[in-house]
């Protein structure tokens, strides 16, 4: 069970080692960020790697969100390091990280890595059956060992909901396994099945510079896309139009027009004309003066 965290720097007085909570007039040294976040980091980890994997039934998923917990925790570390139960939040991150609906998406995910013993993936299958909040509280309160209203206070739920959730959930489980109708049982089954994921979590420096590196891509990203639409929005304000152009009326068909014929051959008044203009001078005053007839 992964709880809150002291952490206590020990003190070096005139050849004995005492703690600082011991030693009222010894010097405190404080932590820096990155000193506090590797504490909480080794103590909430490994237990939230298991958890997870109780929560999923992939060991890699359940170290990706527990590494994922960690690098937002990173991010906000102000806000985690003033909360009053800083191993608590990191629980609900890593939790909420581990039942996203966006692992659907992923067909990796969809199997879990059963156990070796028989028992084990029995109790495995009946976790997977269970819905994702019945499943997150039947962890929380079996295995993890919340009470009631911190169960329901980490789920958001209220306690009687949480409760219904927790009695549904023993009650599917018991069904396919009534071996655990037993809650002291089911408890001492569920660390044995969370036992199996045994793959140690990354180290906190490589959690938090991936932190930092996604920080900075997803930054750059907004940066590019932000320049992107002022690039658009400009381009699109020098190219419009500045006045109203009335938009051109389609057009219809028109009937009853009899279809202009074709040139034929000159008629033989048509070719006396053009002979007898041929013939005459092409200058002359003459040419302004009409013909009488």
């Amino acid at each position: 069970m992964c709880r809150s965290i002291y952490v206590y720097v020990p003190i070096h007085t005139e050849g004995r080692t005492v703690t600082d909570r011991q030693a009222n007039t010894a010097t405190e040294t404080p932590l820096t960020p990155a000193q506090a976040f590797d504490a909480l980091y080794a103590f909430c980890a490994p237990a939230l790697v298991r958890q997870a994997y109780l929560l999923t039934g992939r060991h890699e998923r359940a170290r990706e969100s527990v590494e994922r917990a960690f690098q937002l925790a990173w991010q906000r570390w102000p806000e985690v390091a003033r909360d009053r139960d800083p191993a608590g939040w990191m629980r609900a991150a890593a939790h909420e990280c581990a039942l996203s609906p966006w692992h659907r998406f992923r067909p990796r995910n969809r199997i879990p890595d059963p156990p070796p013993d028989p028992a084990d993936r029995a109790l495995q299958q009946a976790l997977m059956e269970l819905p994702p909040p019945y499943r997150r509280t039947l962890v929380l309160y079996d295995g993890v060992g919340l009470d009631l209203p911190e169960t329901a206070a980490e789920t958001e739920a209220s306690t009687p909901a949480a409760a219904n959730r927790l009695m549904h959930a023993r009650e599917a489980v018991a069904a396919r396994l009534p071996e655990l109708s037993d809650p002291d049982e089911l408890h001492r089954r569920l660390l044995r099945l969370a036992a199996t994921e045994h793959h140690p979590a990354p180290a906190p420096t490589a959690v938090r510079s991936d932190g930092e590196r996604r920080v900075q891509f997803w930054t750059r990203s907004a940066v590019a896309f932000t320049v992107t639409i002022i690039g658009a929005t400009a381009l699109t304000l020098r190219t419009a139009p500045t006045q109203y152009l009335a938009p051109v009326s389609p057009g219809h068909p028109v009937a009853g027009v009899p279809v202009a014929g074709a040139l034929g051959p000159p008629s033989k008044a048509e070719l006396e004309l053009r002979d007898r203009l041929r013939e005459r001078a092409s200058t002359g005053p003459q040419r302004l003066l009409p013909e009488a007839r």
